[in-house]
């Protein structure tokens, strides 16, 4: 870039990530090759780095790799360095600085108990500080992550049983948390007390299996058992399985942009179908926000099952008006500023011939900083639409996430800095409206938000944080969340 060339926003940003997903399977002879395929299933929650950890009966064997899962576990050989009939795996996205491969999941120790491995997907919002309490008190940090405390407050316990070991540190933890362990002899899940993230219990050939999502049993042919309730910790052995509420009986808050953006649509999380759930929210905003148009357009893939129920209610046809290229990869050309102004069209074109001459409504599942409704919404009037209204099939983003979403601070979200009349002008739309919260709500199956008790984790859109932001309130949480990089200087 030259002097003379303004900065333009990195469209590469502007979208919402979920950093990880996680699987473990107990007693199958093909445990490292069935989690592989897991984490194939469940590639779309972490596309930086995948890792697997399996036990032979006597020794722990660990393959953790940056890239894409089928980069790293397609090949015969590395399964084979995999031994073992139990393994958990993990799929990584980092928020902060490069992914280096001390960061990769699952982590692996020592502990006087014997081996220890774990992968975890959320972010513990006092991850920091008592990473800072343990380094105080002499313990050797090896990665940057906040997975690795567990593993030394696990260490630290005096309990005579692992599973109480395990349980004593969750009870110091805040944040959201979904971890798959392995120890020798058991296999562990553990979900938070608001059960934020995801965790679900399968079973192949009657063993058990432990996933973020009901895709990644989808994949292998596995039976769907239930959800891990929020606030539970289940383990799985020899003798069966064991289950324990430390926490007691809570509500649940599950994370609501698991079903508006994160899960596979194929997924069902907590009784719900992600795909019916989409539709429907595109159902109610056709019904809080319709338009003059003559075509519903989403914008591919996320605006898809919203934009199906926004046409079906709206009685407006339903067209392809974007086409995604699927098979984009990092360009070999120069990043100039011309080519950087281009970069939107490599992953989304046109489609002239539904859009030309037309009022078009775009469908997107969110507006995060707003730098792609921007792109799209020049594209559509390049090829001809004759008005552009942008519908979005969830309420105005307006404060980050600290449970392991990659969100932008505040100041960088279009929603926390314009009004609706602002946001409309900065995106070139003819129109724009949101999905309200109420209605997001009636979507999941409730007749609107419970104001006393909101039925899930909702604070991007109403800055309800469910949980004590203890590092943030500190002032000592590094400016993203999850990799905990600033203190690996």
């Amino acid at each position: 870039m030259t002097a003379t060339e303004p900065a333009l926003p990195d469209l590469d940003g502007d979208r919402l990530r979920e950093e990880c997903g996680v699987f473990g399977i107990f007693g199958h002879p093909d445990a490292a090759a069935i989690t592989a395929l897991g984490l194939h299933a469940l590639q779309h929650r972490g596309q930086e780095a995948a890792g697997i950890v399996s036990f032979d009966g006597k020794r722990f064997h660990s393959e953790r790799r940056l890239g894409l899962v089928g980069d790293a576990f397609s090949r015969r050989e590395v399964i084979d360095r995999l031994p073992g009939t139990a393994a958990i795996g993990h799929v990584r996205y980092s928020t902060t600085g490069e992914t280096i491969l001390r960061n990769v999941q699952p982590l692996f120790a020592e502990l006087n108990a014997g081996g220890f491995a774990i992968g975890h997907n959320g972010n513990l919002t006092n991850g920091l500080t008592l990473r800072r309490q343990l380094v105080r008190d002499g313990a050797m940090m090896q990665s940057t992550t906040d997975t690795e405390v567990i593993l030394h407050l696990v260490a630290r316990s005096h309990r005579n049983r692992f599973a109480n070991r395990f349980i004593e540190a969750l009870q110091l933890l805040e944040g959201s948390y979904a971890f798959v362990g392995l120890t020798n002899k058991k296999l562990i899940g553990a979900r938070d007390p608001l059960g934020i993230r995801p965790l679900v219990i399968g079973k192949l050939d009657g063993c058990p299996i432990l996933a973020s999502e009901t895709c990644a049993l989808d994949i292998i042919g596995a039976q769907y058992v239930r959800d891990v309730e929020n606030g539970e910790v289940i383990v799985f052995d020899e003798d069966g399985e064991h289950s324990e509420k430390p926490f007691g009986d809570l509500p649940a808050r599950p994370c609501i942009f698991e079903y508006i953006y994160f899960s596979r649509p194929d997924s069902i999380i907590g009784g719900r179908s992600v795909y019916d759930v989409r539709k429907t929210c595109g159902i109610e905003l056709a019904r809080e926000a319709p338009a003059a148009a003559d075509v519903v357009v989403p914008v591919p893939d996320s605006g898809v099952p919203a934009a199906i129920g926004y046409a079906q209610e709206s009685g407006i046809p339903y067209e392809l008006g974007i086409i995604r290229n699927h098979y984009v990869g990092r360009t070999f050309i120069e990043p100039t500023q011309h080519i950087r102004q281009l970069g939107v069209r490599l992953k989304h074109s046109a489609n002239r011939a539904v859009v030309a001459g037309k009022r078009i409504v775009l469908i997107d599942d969110s507006i995060v900083r707003g730098t792609t409704s921007v792109k799209i919404v020049q594209m559509m009037r390049d090829a001809g639409a004759r008005e552009v209204h942008f519908r979005i099939a969830s309420p105005p983003i307006t404060h980050p996430d600290y449970y392991g979403i990659d969100t932008p601070e505040q100041d960088k979200l279009l929603a926390a800095t314009h009004d609706l009349e602002g946001m409309r002008h900065f995106i070139g739309a003819d129109s724009l409206q949101f999905l309200s919260v109420d209605g997001i709500y009636r979507a999941m199956g409730e007749k609107a938000r419970n104001p006393l008790r909101p039925q899930f984790t909702d604070h991007c859109f109403t800055g309800e944080y469910p949980t004590p932001l203890t590092d943030r309130m500190a002032q000592e949480a590094p400016p993203r969340q999850l990799s905990l990089l600033a203190e690996a200087s």
